[in-house]
């Protein structure tokens, strides 16, 4: 009777930790990002796509353009992570933000810049811009 009475310690399962690759982490970034944009997360989304992360081990680094950004994205973090590590089989995998207002200049766009982008988000802008007459200002 004394023996069954004992606690019975269940062993910790060990998370596991495969090594990846910087192009299979970017694979899974942006199958998260598309994921995120068809469920209308558009804000996440070009956040995740402003520019391609960086990988060091299993540490991911995001240059976002201002601390804006750098909040809304780490409002998602953990859904991110968790895709990532379930992917990628390593749960040592963290994610670093840097702040980086530089990229914001580096990245302007002129009005055929923006309207390609628009275009490859939803198709169909091309059917508003033929509907309505619409031209684009270069």
């Amino acid at each position: 009777m004394e023996e069954s009475n004992k606690s019975y310690v269940k062993p910790t399962s060990v998370l596991p930790t495969e090594e990846f690759t910087e192009t299979e982490m970017l694979v899974q970034w942006n199958k998260y990002a598309q994921r995120l944009g068809e469920k209308g997360f558009k804000i996440m989304e070009s956040l995740l796509l402003i520019n391609d992360p960086k990988l060091n081990g299993t540490s991911i680094t995001l240059e976002l353009p201002n601390e804006g950004s750098k909040l809304d994205f780490e409002s998602q973090l953990n859904g991110l992570l968790g895709h990532l590590r379930g992917h990628l089989h390593n749960h040592d995998i963290t994610i670093e933000i840097i702040v980086n207002e530089a990229i914001e200049t580096k990245r302007s766009f002129n009005d055929q810049d923006r309207y390609n982008r628009l275009l490859e988000i939803n198709p169909n802008i091309e059917l508003l811009r033929t509907t309505f007459g619409l031209d684009l200002h270069t």
